[in-house]
């Protein structure tokens, strides 16, 4: 702190010798009073500070690398319900609805056009939203009483779509009837076409084609081809198609057909979620016929070197009920029941101790679950300048279960709480997870793990026009009475980033991941740019002696993330990290040119009951 205060007021002296002055210019008075809050005299000192600093290359150069002015909070939740309120109660006599092109307008500004010939074609071959598609997701109607909290709701629901960027819903009182308002519908696509795909060394790789917005109905379909060098088949397809938001009731189905030297079958799934807490009923389910496979689920940690033959089904239902209705942050109270069922016609040859892991098995499941959930907004979090909908609230879970099982019948029990708030004084945003859960039997505990996770994001500061965040997440995950060929790992979910080794495994893992992300202000070729830092660091190994006695592992590296909103592609990103504590099958230095899938935030919305993922 002693430093930067140094280097403060070395700057400015720098800008009174070179002639300038950082005194904040106050307008003459008329006859009106006039009042400057601390916040507008300190906010009025440092843009005259950086105006001044910046007719200087040095002196510019110095403000951005040392000044970080404080970023007064904006509440634009409370902005958007203020002007939802001032229509509350009239009744909707129109709805107009528009769906803007990809490239060029904006939901602020419609007369906005794209500026490159390659926008302008990209315009032409994108399908727009059908105004029907849109018209399906709203949560209101003509008729209606204007309800602020429901017009807030809606724009979330569709601002979450894959292949919308923004929306706004503007309000006009009826010029003739006082008591009617007329409702404006405005809509920004992404472009729906990407292109995906990488290669694992030398012997694999994949390539992937899709729309999230096939024929402007909502629609996704997607087409990847995968091929390996010694395993058939050479080169295999799978293929996905998702239909959306069916007859307006937000139920999704997701059908699927794959053969790849990974795995050959069909799958299906479905989902109606409590999107809103109006929802009174949730359900849904999967199924997949696997005819070869090297794991039991798509993305379990687990996988075999023999082939499966199996079937594995799941179907939940729901009920919600309002406990506290006039109360403005409204508390739901979800009963929910579930029927998971594992069916293997052929198993993997596997130690005897294991065995049992490949079981054929029917999970019968019963959740309690008590939920409170709202959201604010903000952006330049997990995306790029858009705006952003982070949760706040908390969940608490109870899962009872009677596993009907070949090798001998047992209970599940598991219970599961988060929460999620943002910090006094607007500090940034902190999220908590913690869980027990596991299966008895005869008296024993088996197949249990104990879990916690703590994540925090820092508010967004400034430093000169860019912008910069921390993000630290602390997890820990304790198995008890797993199997043998279950272990907890570093590489799952990057607990250290790049990291890549089958050494560095365990059933007990404790893991701290820090993160410095700066989002600068210049875009390449129309691509938003991310500079970030991480130090990573792990501890893993046997759950017999405490976490603090197990080996250590370490991650430290930089990179570049590139992305467009405009687009469905994934972030590009440009890593490199080293491993100054790595084991044998890991190397010190880590290299990466790939793509990320968008973070999620943590969600605090009822779910159908399923056993706890132990990875």
């Amino acid at each position: 702190m002693k430093l930067k205060a140094l280097l403060k007021n070395i700057l400015l002296l720098l800008l009174l010798m070179t002639g300038t002055t950082v005194s904040a210019q106050i307008p003459p008075l008329d006859t009106s009073i006039v009042i400057q809050t601390p916040n507008l005299q300190q906010e009025q000192f440092y843009d005259t500070l950086e105006n001044r600093a910046n007719r200087r290359k040095l002196t510019g150069w110095l403000y951005d690398a040392i000044i970080t002015p404080p970023r007064p909070y904006v509440d634009k939740k409370a902005l958007a319900l203020d002007y939802f309120k001032n229509y509350e109660g009239k009744i909707i006599a129109e709805i107009k609805i528009n769906a803007l092109d990809v490239f060029g307008p904006t939901c602020t500004d419609t007369t906005k056009k794209a500026d490159h010939w390659a926008e302008r074609a990209a315009n032409k071959i994108h399908t727009k939203s059908n105004l029907k598609t849109i018209r399906k997701l709203l949560l209101f109607k003509i008729g209606d009483r204007l309800n602020p909290e429901l017009m807030y709701e809606n724009e979330r629901i569709i601002r979450d779509l894959s292949y919308i960027k923004d929306v706004r819903i503007y309000l006009e009182q009826d010029p003739i009837y006082p008591g009617l308002v007329n409702v404006l519908v405005l809509t920004k696509d992404r472009f729906s076409f990407g292109v995906s795909g990488g290669v694992n060394g030398t012997r694999s790789g994949d390539i992937e084609i899709y729309n999230r917005n096939i024929f402007g109905v909502g629609h996704e379909v997607s087409v990847k081809f995968v091929g390996h060098v010694e395993k058939e088949p050479y080169l295999g397809v799978e293929t996905f198609y998702t239909i959306k938001n069916i007859a307006g009731r937000f139920l999704d189905i997701r059908l699927g057909y794959l053969n790849t030297y990974r795995r050959e079958g069909f799958a299906i799934d479905f989902n109606k979620p409590f999107l809103t807490q109006n929802i009174k009923w949730g359900y849904g389910g999967y199924s997949a016929r696997m005819f070869r496979t090297d794991r039991i689920t798509n993305n379990d940690p687990v996988k075999v070197d023999d082939p499966m033959d199996l079937s594995a089904n799941y179907i939940w239902g729901g009920r919600s009920f309002n406990i506290s209705p006039r109360h403005e942050n409204a508390t739901e109270l979800v009963v929910s029941t579930g029927i998971n069922n594992w069916n293997f016609f052929e198993r993997p040859a596997v130690a005897p101790e294991n065995s049992h892991f490949f079981s054929n098995h029917t999970l019968y499941m019963m959740g309690l679950t008590i939920s409170q959930r709202r959201y604010i907004q903000d952006q330049l979090i997990y995306s790029y300048g858009i705006t952003e909908d982070i949760p706040e609230g908390f969940k608490n879970e109870l899962i009872y279960g009677y596993d009907a099982n070949e090798f001998g019948d047992r209970h599940y029990l598991h219970f599961f709480t988060s929460n999620g708030n943002l910090l006094l004084s607007r500090n940034g945003y902190l999220f908590t997870t913690a869980g027990v859960g596991g299966y008895l039997k005869e008296g024993h505990f088996e197949e249990g793990m104990i879990y916690g996770d703590v994540n925090f994001i820092s508010k967004l500061h400034t430093a000169g026009r860019k912008r910069v965040r921390t993000f630290v997440d602390l997890n820990y995950t304790l198995g008890i009475r797993r199997f043998d060929i279950e272990n907890l790992s570093l590489e799952v979910n990057d607990h250290i980033r790049g990291f890549d080794s089958d050494i560095a495994v365990g059933k007990q893992r404790l893991n701290l991941k820090l993160e410095h992300v700066v989002f600068l202000p210049r875009q390449f070729y129309k691509f938003n740019i991310a500079l970030f830092g991480f130090a990573d660091v792990g501890a893993i190994g046997s759950n017999s002696e405490l976490i603090f006695k197990q080996d250590y592992y370490t991650g430290l590296g930089l990179g570049i993330r590139l992305h467009n909103e405009n687009l469905v592609f994934e972030t590009f990103r440009l890593r490199l990290a080293f491993y100054p504590f790595h084991p044998d099958d890991e190397s010190f230095i880590g290299f990466a040119l790939d793509e990320q899938s968008k973070q999620r935030f943590i969600s605090f919305e009822p779910t159908g009951p399923e056993p706890v993922r132990f990875e």
